[in-house]
């Protein structure tokens, strides 16, 4: 008897085994990561793109150029699922455009005044690139850079990680900076965004992505139906050339509150001299709940197709735009983008910190880790 137990044991312990490996084959054979190329870079570095899929068949796009989502599905009230962000055609239509397409946006997102700043008694200069300012890491920032990838899973969903190294001086910047971004498409159609970096010197670091949303469909008419709410009392006013005079404002009786859902061409030619300076919504808000977990920052709906976006972040603030400079020019996925025909939720640090003391430090020292988290969750009602 005891020999027959010990045999059975065995037997069972071996098709065990033999189930685990078949499982595990199986689950590799059907990994819901698709890697493609997706062209080659003027010095023969090749772009790839992986797309992720979720168990409910939602998927995104990203490419290793920028750091970019170039595509992401999302469902209508009837299920249907449809691409609901901006992108170009192929590669050299991304390394063409100006307007940061679905791109990771470093070392700093949005803008610092005058393309320089000082940090521990040292001036540091930076190319400008909008009206003496830096933009959004300058006319060589993280979304000019191919990224290394490396794709997986995690007990979230199906994952994309991004490396970037920036070298020390880079775009004028101190520290040589190790960012990582990765990518997680949930279960919960969610698309997560966790990113992280560290520095060998003091340097300033404020990292963000770009995406353009219309919930309709890129190039499906304008955004000014889609209703937005942003949980913010306060945003920050800027000059005429969009750099934050340091003042936090509150929103209440202004066209800047979003604190209940609002369509977005109710206000956004208002007589404001804040709407005329951004010829539109160009702003940071001041989120209610700030820093240090991640919270619901704000919501947007498009009636048509019933499509729900809510943004979740650890971050501070949100550049809330509405596709002002879009005009015609640019065109992708078989569409022209025109005036406001799209808006981004930019979450970040406030613009122009390194140059203002007495907002929310972007300051990052050797032996600290930067760390955000950043969810866009879709729905439909």
């Amino acid at each position: 008897m005891m020999s027959y137990n010990r045999w059975s044991t065995f037997a069972l312990m071996g098709a065990l085994t033999l189930a685990c490996l078949t499982q595990a084959s199986a689950q590799k054979e059907t990994s819901k990561v698709k890697k493609q190329a997706f062209g080659k870079m003027p010095d023969g570095t090749a772009v790839e793109l992986y797309t992720l899929t979720n168990t409910k068949g939602m998927q995104a796009g990203i490419i290793t150029y920028g750091g970019t989502v170039v595509s992401l599905t999302a469902p209508d009230r009837n299920g249907k699922y449809a691409d609901v962000v901006l992108g170009m055609d192929d590669l050299a239509g991304y390394r063409k455009a100006t307007a940061f397409f679905g791109a990771t946006i470093g070392r700093y997102g949005n803008r610092i005044g005058h393309a320089q700043f000082k940090l521990e008694g040292k001036t540091y200069k930076l190319p400008a690139n909008d009206n003496g300012n830096t933009l959004h890491g300058g006319p060589a920032g993280f979304d000019k850079h191919v990224w290394s990838a490396v794709a997986g899973s995690s007990a979230d969903g199906e994952t994309l990680e991004l490396t970037y190294i920036s070298k020390d001086g880079d775009a004028g910047f101190p520290g040589t900076l190790t960012a990582k971004v990765v990518y997680t498409l949930t279960a919960k159609n969610e698309l997560k965004i966790d990113y992280t970096a560290t520095t060998d010197k003091p340097t300033v670091v404020n990292l963000t992505n770009h995406s353009y949303f219309n919930l309709a469909g890129p190039g499906v008419g304008d955004i000014l139906a889609h209703e937005v709410m942003i949980d913010a009392a306060r945003f920050t006013p800027v000059d005429v050339n969009l750099i934050p005079t340091g003042e936090l404002r509150p929103v209440a009786g202004t066209p800047f509150d979003f604190t209940k859902s609002t369509a977005v061409g109710s206000r956004i030619d208002a007589a404001d001299e804040q709407i005329k300076f951004g010829k539109g919504y160009d702003h940071n808000w001041v989120l209610n709940k700030g820093a240090g977990g991640l919270t619901k920052a704000a919501e947007v709906h498009e009636k048509k197709s019933g499509r729900v976006m809510e943004v979740w972040t650890t971050e501070p603030a949100l550049q809330f735009y509405t596709g002002n400079f879009l005009d015609g020019t640019l065109h992708g996925k078989g569409k022209i983008y025109g005036h406001r025909g799209a808006l981004c939720m930019e979450t970040q640090h406030y613009p122009d910190s390194p140059n203002r003391p007495t907002f929310p430090s972007t300051e990052l020292k050797p032996g600290a880790t930067y760390h955000t988290t950043t969810v866009y969750r879709f729905s439909a009602r």
